[in-house]
């Protein structure tokens, strides 16, 4: 989708894990629960604290590891934050982006389709579908604002060149990360010689949409349901949450400003492909709240397959010398973030779409089996670890962050072994560990500063437990 993700720096353990289910198989029975906390005016039941603890087991045993800590003890701790998190985000009056009904929509449907059904879903719940849709997300909302508080504390800091080679001084040889193998490689890319014509064909169809919603034939939650590649919004009939203009991306945000409530845009583009676009109501606080539909160029497999042939071809004659890869890449490379450096791959298109990343001020250009998980196409990780240092692999399809179809040859141009990491080596990965170090300390002190304003009850048998904030026991 068009918005622009806001990723949060994690600093520390604040929403129950979603992958996991915001709510387990609860077969609560309700005359057994109880409050074993409050924090501010907000309480947390046993039940809460024994699902979170069953999720917290069960994806440590999935990553394959343990923690010494009881895990009852850490899911109450989590609770209290999350819940101290969620209360000074409304005194606060922190403005919430997240999509949550989309998150309420995914949990929901997940659950029922690991249920079976609704009608079992219903029954292992104990409650109606729209009961515990509510309940959903009361607690997602609350995940969110804590989140987005979190944030709030954290996320103008940075580090200085300066503070990351302090801290890596401060580092004993058993501290220093071990850095896994990476790869460092470069690529010429294709997109398909009838790009304009395919976008030509996308216009069409979404003009051809728009005519249907104005004449009142079809409806844009309708059709965007049917139709719209933009997954997190298509199952809510298009709609995304209400934000302000500078979330969005510049074209469609400068569609949007200019709508009235029900008027539909005309055909958009922007990075993510073409849109048309409803405003739903009139902006309050500045805040938009629209819909759309989103629609991406298709190509036949006769148009896919001529950027493959051009790059084998290319490839060919780079094998034998002719030409050498990176001046192969600056003629005929379609990428532009990397024709100009001869093919080298970067992580700069992530910098400039992940917030996350917005405080990390150096690009990498090595890359871990996990980085090609954030952005970096798996195909390129599954050609890269059948070759060897100066191979040029076959042409292949990808998609860039996107979801744009081109194709691509790739270079290898070194394999770093696994090795303790290094200041001159490994400078970006010194610079996040020195940045999430010095985000945890400012964040614990905010959280200390906050527990002891704020009133906390913990019930007799959990105040024995281990707390990374001790001053919760008053």
């Amino acid at each position: 989708m068009m918005l622009k993700k806001r990723v949060i720096a994690v600093v520390t353990l604040v929403a129950v894990f979603l992958s996991a289910g915001v709510l387990t198989a609860q077969k609560r029975q309700v005359l057994l629960d109880r409050v074993v906390a409050v924090v501010g005016g907000s309480a947390i039941l046993y039940s809460e604290v024994e699902d979170y603890a069953a999720s917290l087991v069960q994806q440590r045993r999935e990553q394959g590891y343990t923690s010494d800590r009881d895990p009852m003890n850490e899911g109450l701790e989590a609770l209290m934050r999350q819940k101290l998190l969620y209360s000074q985000a409304l005194i606060d009056s922190v403005t919430l982006y997240s999509d949550v009904n989309g998150y309420v929509e995914e949990q929901l449907q997940a659950m029922i389709n690991e249920a079976g059904s609704i009608a079992e879903l219903e029954a292992r719940e104990h409650m109606a579908v729209f009961n515990f849709r509510e309940l959903l997300r009361q607690q997602i909302t609350e995940q969110e604002y804590a989140r987005t508080m979190q944030q709030e504390v954290v996320g103008e800091i940075t580090v200085s060149p300066g503070e990351v080679e302090q801290y890596y001084n401060s580092l004993s040889q058993d501290e220093l990360p071990l850095v896994p193998e990476q790869y460092v490689y470069a690529q010429i890319v294709r997109y398909p010689a009838s790009q304009t014509e395919a976008k030509r064909r996308t216009r069409e169809r979404l003009m051809e949409m728009r005519e249907r919603i104005i004449s009142g034939k079809s409806s844009m939650a309708v059709l965007a349901r049917t139709y719209s590649l933009d997954p997190g919004s298509a199952m809510r009939g298009g709609e995304l949450p209400a934000g302000p203009l500078e979330e969005l991306m510049a074209p469609y945000a400068d569609a949007l400003e200019k709508l009235k409530p029900g008027q539909v845009s005309e055909v958009v583009e922007t990075d993510y492909g073409f849109h048309i676009i409803e405003l739903i109501d009139e902006p309050k606080n500045g805040l938009y709240h629209s819909r759309h539909i989103l629609l991406r160029p298709t190509y036949t497999a006769e148009e896919l397959n001529e950027p493959v042939v051009f790059l084998d071809s290319l490839a060919a004659v780079i094998r034998t010398d002719s030409i050498s890869f990176e001046d192969a890449a600056q003629q005929h490379s379609e990428d532009k973030l990397t024709k100009n450096n001869g093919g080298l791959v970067s992580n700069h298109d992530l910098l400039m779409t992940s917030p996350s990343l917005a405080n990390v001020k150096y690009s990498a250009t090595k890359f871990r089996r996990e980085d090609f998980g954030e952005g970096k196409s798996l195909q390129d990780y599954s050609n890269l670890i059948r070759m060897k240092v100066g191979d040029v692999s076959p042409a292949y399809m990808a998609e860039d962050l996107r979801k744009n179809e081109h194709a691509k040859i790739i270079k290898l141009l070194e394999i770093i072994p696994t090795h303790t990491a290094t200041l001159d080596e490994d400078y970006t990965t010194i610079e996040e560990m020195a940045l999430s170090q010095k985000q945890q300390k400012v964040f614990d002190e905010w959280m200390r500063e906050k527990i002891d304003g704020l009133y906390v009850y913990i019930a007799p048998d959990f105040r024995e437990g281990e707390f990374q904030y001790p001053n919760w026991v008053k």
